[in-house]
């Protein structure tokens, strides 16, 4: 089966055609561009983790249980899981500077609601609106480095987004230690305020319109499907995570799943009929490329690997060593850093050699990290071998993200950039949340065994830890074997050949 032959829109032909030539006019002005929306997304998706290590000190400052004060991290999720799929037809429908200007004026507001609020509900409110903007930002980022990069040079741009997208997340924690260490939470906020702004102020005046919109519809039931199906999956992995650790609930979590589930079946029929009669909201023709849904599966068993270890390892840090929150933040950070330096520099050999080599040798060292943390973190651990076995996890996802951007949305024809934008962040954010809701059940139900058998609290903490990296590094080989699969994609006159399954 060949990838759809529909021709592309002539706007997203003309500037694919331009970024691919050798003499491009407005090369100072796409690196302008792109360099605005990687600074802009890099703030506001740093605010994805930021608030889990502030949770205990939310709890106490304002009287509320551990289940209350979660849902700032889930709130945050569930609406970026809500928003991203809508965001394929805002980047069809309107221009580059609007959607800029949408997404960081709705960050900038949620920031400033947050840095006052009185209360939970309020600062929950605001956590909604800056998760609105984010949800937009990153699909935006994406697709316009696909439409203005050239395929040649994709490699180097996509280890920069890489540096976004898998970095941000990953030091939200210790950045929010360190403030936390001196100052009071609002902090957290208040200092990313003034940035924020900063990065609009400089977008509004700055940043010009690199695409042409086209007049497509908005189908309203299947922005509700897409709501239902990705907003109760991952609620109610959430859920499922929280009532491990024993948290009463009014509602059982199977119920949002099925919920889920079954909303998900609707989504995707309709997406499939929609493609004949009309425009879908998610144009799955995206996974006719082989390519694409090759990588969209590595992205996921990454994206369970790395939300599910920057839950578990604060955790195991601070419950079973007991160390502190900064102390924490700060033994984490050189598997961040690494991983930010590296990214570029994986770009660059994606774009000379393609991404067997990286994949591979990437999976590879992703599993073992995880097959070292599940055999050898345990109530005697040294402080000191989590930064490195940390490092050479770091390593192998900076080994696997980039090369992964890169190949799946290089397979697909510029006109289903957009579409493949929305599914690869949706998929990462609702496998993130699959990947946090199963290492913490592993964890809570692992430590449940040991403590019937006797054991203190620590061991058996130390044991559940354990179990979820086990968990963890079984899914791991499954990246192993698909990482053979996946290649460079070919391209004819700037354009992705059609592949074929």
């Amino acid at each position: 089966m060949t990838q759809a032959a529909e021709a592309p829109s002539t706007s997203s032909t003309a500037a694919h055609a331009t970024a691919t030539a050798g003499s491009d006019p407005h090369a100072a002005r796409n690196r302008l561009v792109i360099g605005i929306l990687i600074v802009s997304a890099f703030v506001v998706i740093l605010n994805e983790t930021i608030m889990s290590v502030a949770l205990p000190t939310l709890m106490s400052d304002l009287g509320i249980s551990a289940t209350r004060a979660q849902w700032l991290t889930t709130g945050f999720l569930l609406t970026m899981a809500v928003v991203i799929p809508v965001t394929g037809f805002l980047l069809q429908r309107f221009r580059t500077r609007q959607i800029f200007l949408l997404a960081m004026t709705l960050f900038s507001i949620g920031t400033l609601i947050a840095a006052v609020a009185p209360g939970f509900a309020v600062l929950l409110a605001a956590r909604v609106v800056q998760a609105s903007g984010t949800a937009i930002m990153l699909p935006l980022l994406m697709t316009t480095a696909m439409t203005l990069v050239p395929a040649a040079a994709r490699g180097r741009t996509m280890g920069n987004i890489s540096i976004v997208i898998a970095v941000a997340p990953a030091i939200g924690p210790t950045i929010s230690g360190v403030i936390l260490a001196a100052f009071h939470w609002r902090y957290m906020f208040i200092l990313v305020l003034p940035i924020a702004i900063a990065a609009l102020v400089l977008g509004a005046v700055k940043i010009q319109d690199v695409t042409e919109p086209r007049k497509v519809p908005l189908d309203v039931l299947s922005v509700i499907l897409s709501a239902l199906a990705f907003g109760g999956l991952l609620y109610g992995l959430s859920a499922v995570g929280e009532g491990a650790s024993h948290e009463s609930q009014p509602v059982s979590p199977l119920v949002p799943v099925a919920v889920g589930v079954v909303a998900l079946a609707l989504f995707i029929g309709r997406q499939v009929r929609l493609a004949h009669v009309s425009a879908p909201l998610l144009d799955l023709r995206t996974f006719a490329s082989k390519n694409f849904t090759i990588s969209i599966v590595m992205i996921a068993v990454s994206s369970i690997t790395l939300f599910g270890s920057l839950i578990l390892l604060p955790m195991y840090m601070q419950s079973v060593l007991g160390l502190d929150t900064l102390t924490t933040g700060l033994l984490l950070l050189p598997g961040g850093l690494i991983m930010g330096v590296l990214s570029p520099l994986v770009g660059r050999v994606y774009d000379r050699a393609g991404p067997r080599a990286l994949l591979v040798g990437g999976s590879v060292l992703v599993s073992g990290a995880l097959w070292t943390m599940a055999t050898a973190l345990h109530a005697g651990t040294p402080a000191f071998m989590i930064p490195v076995v940390h490092v050479i996890l770091s390593i192998g996802l900076a080994m696997t993200f980039t090369p992964l951007f890169s190949a799946s949305l290089g397979s697909l024809e510029p006109r289903l950039y957009s579409h493949g934008s929305a599914i690869l962040s949706t998929v990462q954010q609702v496998m993130g949340g699959a990947g946090t809701a199963l290492f913490v059940t592993l964890l809570s139900t692992g430590a449940a065994a040991r403590l019937a058998e006797g054991a203190n609290a620590t061991d058996a903490t130390a044991a559940g830890v354990g179990r979820a990296f086990f968990v963890g590094a079984l899914i791991s080989l499954l990246a192993i074997a698909a990482s053979f699969f996946i290649r460079k994609p070919q391209t004819v006159g700037g354009t992705p050949a059609p592949t074929m399954h």
